[in-house]
Protein backbone atom coordinates (compact mmCIF):
# COMPACT_ATOMS: atom_id res chain seq x y z
CA UNK A 1 0.00 0.00 0.00
CA UNK A 2 1.36 3.38 -1.00
CA UNK A 3 2.00 6.15 1.53
CA UNK A 4 -0.65 8.29 -0.20
CA UNK A 5 -3.36 5.63 0.19
CA UNK A 6 -2.42 5.06 3.83
CA UNK A 7 -2.59 8.81 4.48
CA UNK A 8 -6.01 8.98 2.83
CA UNK A 9 -7.25 6.09 4.95
CA UNK A 10 -5.95 7.75 8.14
CA UNK A 11 -7.74 10.98 7.20
CA UNK A 12 -11.04 9.10 6.65
CA UNK A 13 -10.69 7.28 9.98
CA UNK A 14 -9.88 10.54 11.75
CA UNK A 15 -12.94 12.16 10.14
CA UNK A 16 -15.16 9.28 11.24
CA UNK A 17 -13.81 9.51 14.80
CA UNK A 18 -14.44 13.28 14.89
CA UNK A 19 -17.99 12.78 13.57
CA UNK A 20 -18.73 10.07 16.13
CA UNK A 21 -17.31 12.21 18.94
CA UNK A 22 -19.48 15.16 17.85
CA UNK A 23 -22.57 12.93 17.71
CA UNK A 24 -21.88 11.52 21.20
CA UNK A 25 -21.42 15.06 22.52
CA UNK A 26 -24.68 16.24 20.93
CA UNK A 27 -26.45 13.15 22.25
CA UNK A 28 -25.26 13.92 25.78
CA UNK A 29 -26.22 17.59 25.47
CA UNK A 30 -29.75 16.79 24.25
CA UNK A 31 -30.15 14.03 26.85
CA UNK A 32 -29.15 16.39 29.66
CA UNK A 33 -31.37 19.13 28.21
CA UNK A 34 -34.35 16.76 27.98
CA UNK A 35 -33.88 15.52 31.55
CA UNK A 36 -33.57 19.12 32.72
CA UNK A 37 -36.81 20.07 30.94
CA UNK A 38 -38.62 17.09 32.49
CA UNK A 39 -37.35 18.03 35.97
CA UNK A 40 -38.37 21.67 35.40
CA UNK A 41 -41.88 20.49 34.49
CA UNK A 42 -42.06 18.26 37.56
CA UNK A 43 -41.00 20.96 40.04
CA UNK A 44 -44.28 22.94 40.00
CA UNK A 45 -46.32 19.73 39.68
CA UNK A 46 -44.45 18.11 42.57
CA UNK A 47 -44.77 21.21 44.75
CA UNK A 48 -48.55 21.34 44.17
CA UNK A 49 -48.94 17.63 44.99
CA UNK A 50 -46.76 18.03 48.08
CA UNK A 51 -48.81 20.94 49.41
CA UNK A 52 -52.14 19.21 48.70
CA UNK A 53 -51.05 15.96 50.37
CA UNK A 54 -49.44 17.75 53.34
CA UNK A 55 -52.50 19.91 54.04
CA UNK A 56 -55.27 17.57 52.94
CA UNK A 57 -54.26 14.19 54.37
CA UNK A 58 -55.28 15.24 57.90
CA UNK A 59 -58.89 15.73 56.78
CA UNK A 60 -59.36 12.23 55.35
CA UNK A 61 -61.62 9.91 57.32
CA UNK A 62 -64.65 7.70 56.69
CA UNK A 63 -66.96 10.49 57.92
CA UNK A 64 -65.25 13.05 55.68
CA UNK A 65 -65.73 10.87 52.59
CA UNK A 66 -69.34 9.84 53.22
CA UNK A 67 -71.18 12.53 55.19
CA UNK A 68 -72.71 15.87 54.13
CA UNK A 69 -71.05 19.15 55.05
CA UNK A 70 -71.10 19.93 58.78
CA UNK A 71 -70.16 23.13 60.59
CA UNK A 72 -67.44 25.19 58.92
CA UNK A 73 -66.51 26.70 62.29
CA UNK A 74 -66.43 23.61 64.52
CA UNK A 75 -65.77 20.92 61.91
CA UNK A 76 -67.66 17.65 61.47
CA UNK A 77 -69.39 16.20 58.45
CA UNK A 78 -67.67 15.75 55.13
CA UNK A 79 -67.86 16.02 51.35
CA UNK A 80 -69.92 12.91 50.50
CA UNK A 81 -72.44 14.77 48.28
CA UNK A 82 -69.60 16.52 46.43
CA UNK A 83 -67.84 13.23 45.65
CA UNK A 84 -71.10 11.64 44.51
CA UNK A 85 -72.05 14.68 42.43
CA UNK A 86 -68.64 14.86 40.73
CA UNK A 87 -68.80 11.22 39.69
CA UNK A 88 -72.38 11.60 38.36
CA UNK A 89 -71.82 14.85 36.44
CA UNK A 90 -68.50 13.74 34.91
CA UNK A 91 -69.94 10.34 33.91
CA UNK A 92 -73.04 12.04 32.44
CA UNK A 93 -70.86 14.50 30.48
CA UNK A 94 -68.63 11.65 29.28
CA UNK A 95 -71.67 9.75 27.94
CA UNK A 96 -72.43 12.80 25.79
CA UNK A 97 -68.96 14.05 24.94
CA UNK A 98 -66.90 10.92 24.27
CA UNK A 99 -69.09 9.37 21.50
CA UNK A 100 -69.61 12.75 19.80
CA UNK A 101 -65.90 13.56 20.00
CA UNK A 102 -64.70 10.19 18.72
CA UNK A 103 -67.21 10.04 15.85
CA UNK A 104 -66.36 13.61 14.80
CA UNK A 105 -62.64 12.82 14.94
CA UNK A 106 -63.19 9.70 12.82
CA UNK A 107 -65.19 11.71 10.27
CA UNK A 108 -62.50 14.38 9.98
CA UNK A 109 -59.61 11.90 9.72
CA UNK A 110 -61.13 9.15 7.58
CA UNK A 111 -63.95 10.62 5.51
CA UNK A 112 -63.95 14.41 5.24
CA UNK A 113 -60.48 15.04 3.83
CA UNK A 114 -59.96 18.77 3.42
CA UNK A 115 -63.31 19.90 2.03
CA UNK A 116 -65.00 23.13 3.08
CA UNK A 117 -67.27 21.49 5.64
CA UNK A 118 -64.31 19.73 7.28
CA UNK A 119 -62.33 22.96 7.43
CA UNK A 120 -65.33 24.68 9.03
CA UNK A 121 -65.69 21.91 11.63
CA UNK A 122 -61.96 22.08 12.44
CA UNK A 123 -62.16 25.88 12.75
CA UNK A 124 -65.05 25.78 15.22
CA UNK A 125 -63.40 22.90 17.08
CA UNK A 126 -60.27 25.04 17.55
CA UNK A 127 -62.41 28.00 18.63
CA UNK A 128 -64.22 25.84 21.19
CA UNK A 129 -60.89 24.57 22.54
CA UNK A 130 -59.91 28.09 23.54
CA UNK A 131 -63.35 29.22 24.69
CA UNK A 132 -63.38 30.40 28.36
CA UNK A 133 -65.23 27.91 30.53
CA UNK A 134 -67.36 30.64 32.14
CA UNK A 135 -68.76 31.44 28.68
CA UNK A 136 -69.75 27.80 28.25
CA UNK A 137 -71.37 27.95 31.67
CA UNK A 138 -73.40 31.00 30.63
CA UNK A 139 -74.50 29.18 27.45
CA UNK A 140 -75.59 26.21 29.58
CA UNK A 141 -77.49 28.59 31.87
CA UNK A 142 -79.32 30.21 28.96
CA UNK A 143 -80.22 27.09 26.97
CA UNK A 144 -80.93 24.63 29.82
CA UNK A 145 -81.16 26.22 33.26
CA UNK A 146 -83.63 28.97 32.33
CA UNK A 147 -85.94 26.79 30.14
CA UNK A 148 -85.96 23.97 32.72
CA UNK A 149 -86.72 26.37 35.54
CA UNK A 150 -83.71 25.79 37.80
CA UNK A 151 -80.16 24.54 38.23
CA UNK A 152 -79.87 20.88 37.29
CA UNK A 153 -77.46 18.01 36.59
CA UNK A 154 -78.28 17.84 32.87
CA UNK A 155 -77.23 21.45 32.31
CA UNK A 156 -73.93 20.80 34.10
CA UNK A 157 -73.25 17.66 32.09
CA UNK A 158 -74.00 19.38 28.77
CA UNK A 159 -71.74 22.32 29.68
CA UNK A 160 -68.88 19.98 30.61
CA UNK A 161 -69.39 17.90 27.46
CA UNK A 162 -68.97 21.08 25.38
CA UNK A 163 -65.54 21.48 26.99
CA UNK A 164 -64.73 17.82 26.49
CA UNK A 165 -65.69 17.39 22.83
CA UNK A 166 -62.98 19.59 21.20
CA UNK A 167 -60.24 17.78 23.14
CA UNK A 168 -61.47 14.31 22.13
CA UNK A 169 -62.02 15.43 18.51
CA UNK A 170 -58.52 16.87 18.15
CA UNK A 171 -56.70 13.93 19.73
CA UNK A 172 -58.78 11.33 17.84
CA UNK A 173 -58.22 12.99 14.46
CA UNK A 174 -54.47 13.42 14.94
CA UNK A 175 -54.06 9.88 16.31
CA UNK A 176 -55.94 8.32 13.40
CA UNK A 177 -53.79 10.24 10.93
CA UNK A 178 -50.71 8.55 12.44
CA UNK A 179 -52.00 5.07 11.56
CA UNK A 180 -50.09 3.82 8.47
CA UNK A 181 -52.13 3.76 5.25
CA UNK A 182 -50.82 0.26 4.58
CA UNK A 183 -53.20 -1.06 7.26
CA UNK A 184 -56.19 0.57 5.55
CA UNK A 185 -55.05 -0.64 2.12
CA UNK A 186 -54.62 -4.17 3.44
CA UNK A 187 -58.20 -4.13 4.73
CA UNK A 188 -59.59 -2.69 1.49
CA UNK A 189 -57.67 -5.25 -0.58
CA UNK A 190 -59.51 -8.01 1.29
CA UNK A 191 -62.84 -6.48 0.30
CA UNK A 192 -63.68 -5.21 3.79
CA UNK A 193 -66.06 -2.21 3.76
CA UNK A 194 -64.53 1.11 4.70
CA UNK A 195 -66.60 1.53 7.87
CA UNK A 196 -65.39 -1.85 9.13
CA UNK A 197 -61.79 -1.00 8.29
CA UNK A 198 -62.19 2.27 10.18
CA UNK A 199 -63.80 0.77 13.27
CA UNK A 200 -62.01 -2.56 13.58
CA UNK A 201 -58.57 -1.85 12.10
CA UNK A 202 -57.77 1.88 12.08
CA UNK A 203 -59.50 2.84 15.32
CA UNK A 204 -58.21 -0.29 17.05
CA UNK A 205 -54.64 0.60 16.05
CA UNK A 206 -55.10 4.11 17.44
CA UNK A 207 -56.91 3.18 20.65
CA UNK A 208 -54.04 4.11 22.98
CA UNK A 209 -53.96 7.65 21.60
CA UNK A 210 -57.75 7.92 21.74
CA UNK A 211 -57.73 6.73 25.37
CA UNK A 212 -55.12 9.37 26.15
CA UNK A 213 -57.43 12.02 24.72
CA UNK A 214 -60.32 10.71 26.83
CA UNK A 215 -58.18 10.79 29.98
CA UNK A 216 -57.10 14.37 29.22
CA UNK A 217 -60.69 15.46 28.58
CA UNK A 218 -62.09 13.82 31.73
CA UNK A 219 -59.25 15.25 33.84
CA UNK A 220 -59.99 18.71 32.42
CA UNK A 221 -63.73 18.70 33.11
CA UNK A 222 -63.38 17.09 36.56
CA UNK A 223 -61.60 20.23 37.79
CA UNK A 224 -63.87 22.82 36.14
CA UNK A 225 -65.65 25.22 38.49
CA UNK A 226 -67.01 28.16 36.46
CA UNK A 227 -69.47 26.21 34.26
CA UNK A 228 -70.79 24.34 37.30
CA UNK A 229 -71.52 27.58 39.16
CA UNK A 230 -73.80 28.58 36.28
CA UNK A 231 -75.47 25.19 35.81
CA UNK A 232 -75.64 22.94 38.91
CA UNK A 233 -74.97 25.61 41.58
CA UNK A 234 -74.21 23.08 44.36
CA UNK A 235 -76.11 21.83 47.40
CA UNK A 236 -75.47 20.15 50.74
CA UNK A 237 -77.76 17.25 49.82
CA UNK A 238 -76.97 13.99 48.07
CA UNK A 239 -78.16 13.37 44.48
CA UNK A 240 -81.88 14.15 44.10
CA UNK A 241 -82.31 13.52 40.35
CA UNK A 242 -81.00 14.98 37.09
CA UNK A 243 -83.48 17.87 37.23
CA UNK A 244 -82.18 19.13 40.58
CA UNK A 245 -78.99 20.85 41.77
CA UNK A 246 -76.09 18.67 42.87
CA UNK A 247 -72.78 19.31 44.56
CA UNK A 248 -69.32 18.79 43.01
CA UNK A 249 -65.79 18.80 44.36
CA UNK A 250 -64.59 21.91 42.45
CA UNK A 251 -67.59 23.86 43.75
CA UNK A 252 -67.04 22.58 47.30
CA UNK A 253 -63.32 23.47 47.18
CA UNK A 254 -64.15 26.95 45.95
CA UNK A 255 -66.75 27.54 48.68
CA UNK A 256 -64.56 26.14 51.48
CA UNK A 257 -61.56 28.20 50.39
CA UNK A 258 -63.68 31.37 50.31
CA UNK A 259 -64.51 31.22 54.04
CA UNK A 260 -62.19 32.47 56.83
CA UNK A 261 -62.53 29.37 59.08
CA UNK A 262 -59.66 26.95 59.70
CA UNK A 263 -61.87 23.86 59.51
CA UNK A 264 -63.22 24.99 56.14
CA UNK A 265 -59.69 25.42 54.80
CA UNK A 266 -58.69 21.99 56.10
CA UNK A 267 -61.72 20.41 54.41
CA UNK A 268 -60.95 22.33 51.24
CA UNK A 269 -57.46 20.84 51.12
CA UNK A 270 -58.97 17.42 51.81
CA UNK A 271 -61.48 17.86 48.96
CA UNK A 272 -58.65 18.85 46.60
CA UNK A 273 -56.72 15.72 47.57
CA UNK A 274 -59.80 13.55 46.98
CA UNK A 275 -60.32 15.14 43.54
CA UNK A 276 -56.72 14.39 42.56
CA UNK A 277 -57.04 10.80 43.79
CA UNK A 278 -60.27 10.33 41.81
CA UNK A 279 -58.65 11.56 38.59
CA UNK A 280 -55.58 9.41 39.25
CA UNK A 281 -57.73 6.34 39.89
CA UNK A 282 -59.65 6.94 36.64
CA UNK A 283 -56.46 7.37 34.59
CA UNK A 284 -54.74 4.31 36.07
CA UNK A 285 -57.93 2.22 35.81
CA UNK A 286 -58.45 3.09 32.13
CA UNK A 287 -54.81 2.32 31.33
CA UNK A 288 -55.05 -0.98 33.19
CA UNK A 289 -58.16 -2.00 31.25
CA UNK A 290 -56.48 -1.08 27.93
CA UNK A 291 -53.32 -3.06 28.79
CA UNK A 292 -55.39 -6.03 29.96
CA UNK A 293 -57.44 -6.07 26.74
CA UNK A 294 -54.26 -5.81 24.63
CA UNK A 295 -52.71 -8.73 26.53
CA UNK A 296 -55.81 -10.87 25.97
CA UNK A 297 -55.84 -9.98 22.24
CA UNK A 298 -52.17 -10.96 21.88
CA UNK A 299 -52.82 -14.20 23.76
CA UNK A 300 -55.66 -15.11 21.37
CA UNK A 301 -53.31 -14.54 18.42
Amino acid sequence: MSDKSQQRRDEIQASILRTNARRRLLDKVFTIGTIGAVLAAFIPLGSILFEVIKNGAAALSAEFLTQPQGSMIYGGGGIGPAIQGTIIVVAYASLIGIPVGILTGIYLAEYAGNNRFARTVRFFNNVMTGLPSIVIGIVGYIILVVPLGGFNVTAGAVALSIIMIPIVVGVTEETLKLVPNSLREAGHSLGIPKWKVTLFITLKSAKNGVLTGIVLAVSRIAGETAPLIMTILGTDLFFQGVSNPVDALPLRIWRLSSTPYDYAHLYGWGAALVLILLILAFSVGLRFVAIERSSRARARQ
